[in-house]
């Protein structure tokens, strides 16, 4: 089994949107069994809480079911308990580091890495930019999975 933490500040925008359309990309393939997918933030500051409002109708818009979260915070030990943790920007990355005191495995990546591009994708927090970002997390998204069935390919 494939398991994939995406991150982001608060876990109510970019990670959540994330854990949406990666889950739904996986069924769209027809390997939900293969794959654990799930998000968290960097931050204390919106845990327990429930996705954005921005994010929640934007998936709503493109017919992508929003996975039922509530925000928590990523810990040490999920370092050790997921093969990709992804972050959504360079400051994600830096704390997420931190927070997993390190990345000795080269589990953490910056999410639109996948896509050949060394951008981050905007925190419609403070653009108010939800299209932008959807852009952004379905290519990185479906670019992951691409990059997942081509090099992961056994372990499914």
């Amino acid at each position: 089994m494939i398991k994939i933490l995406f991150i982001c500040h608060g876990n109510i925008c970019r990670s959540t949107m994330a854990e949406s359309i990666m889950t739904y990309l996986v069924k769209e393939h027809r390997l939900e069994a293969s794959f654990s997918i799930a998000s968290a933030a960097t931050s204390r500051e919106e845990i327990g809480n429930t996705p954005h409002y921005g994010t929640v109708g934007k998936l709503r818009e493109m017919h992508i079911p929003l996975v039922p979260h509530r925000a928590v915070q990523m810990t040490a030990k999920d370092y050790d308990s997921y093969d990709y943790l992804i972050g959504m920007d360079t400051a994600n990355i830096r704390n997420m580091t931190r927070i997993a005191g390190g990345d000795k495995d080269s589990k953490i990546y910056k999410l639109l890495t996948f896509t050949n591009s060394g951008r981050d994708v905007a925190d419609p927090w403070y653009t108010g930019d939800f299209e932008a970002t959807y852009k952004d997390v379905m290519a990185g998204c479906t670019a992951l999975l691409k990059h997942i069935l081509a090099h992961e390919y056994e372990k499914l």
